[in-house]
């Protein structure tokens, strides 16, 4: 078995890989937006949020259940620009994602990624990067919902945090998309090797 990759290819397989991981494992995780609200710490993502009330029917109440959980649908993520933002940023880590393994699968199967192709993956991942950096830019406009109201003491507003604070997978989604769409773009046009031409 032998690679389709040059050595700058190779480190563009890896690269690539750790910029898709970092991009989907901090979509994935809810931990964008950090705040509190009833004394307990509460997060939320694109389509998930970490502490939520609920009705207590014992003591006639509302508590707060500590436990992280996704939306019960689609239309229960608490703004319009959320569910862009979702949609928008799960395609670019589904591209970046699909870029990277196609790289790495290069890296053991010869013949697989010319310079042509392994232009046009460049191509495919700058495209990931700007959807995800798309989906950054879109979600502080849903800072203004009821939910992030409440947990930002009613301070928040559009790019206004209030008590809030921006977590670590909001950094982490961007910063992979960054250095996907900047030096993986950028590597791969030196990734694939020179096809040998066959006298026919």
């Amino acid at each position: 078995m032998g690679s389709s990759l040059t050595c700058a290819g190779v480190l563009w397989a890896l690269l690539s890989l750790l910029c898709a991981s970092a991009s989907c494992v901090g979509f994935f995780m809810p931990y964008w937006l950090l705040g509190s609200q009833m004394g307990k710490p509460v997060s939320f993502g694109t389509f998930r949020r970490c502490s939520y009330p609920v009705r207590d029917e014992a003591q006639g109440g509302t508590v707060m259940l500590e436990q992280c959980g996704r939306y019960a649908s689609f239309q229960g993520i608490p703004s319009l620009e959320w569910r862009i933002c979702t949609v928008v940023t799960g395609t670019g880590c589904g591209l970046l994602l699909l870029v990277a393994l196609t790289a790495i699968m290069g890296c053991c199967v010869t013949d697989l990624i010319s310079r042509t192709i392994g232009r046009v993956a460049g191509g495919i991942q700058f495209v990931g990067g700007l959807l995800i950096g798309a989906g950054c830019a879109l979600y502080p406009l849903g800072w203004d919902s009821e939910e992030v109201r409440q947990t930002c003491s009613n301070t928040s507003n559009q790019f206004q945090l209030g008590s809030c604070e921006i977590g670590w997978a909001f950094y982490c989604t961007g910063a992979g998309a960054v250095v996907a769409m900047l030096v993986c773009t950028w590597m791969s046009c030196f990734a694939g090797k020179k096809q040998k031409q066959y006298p026919y």
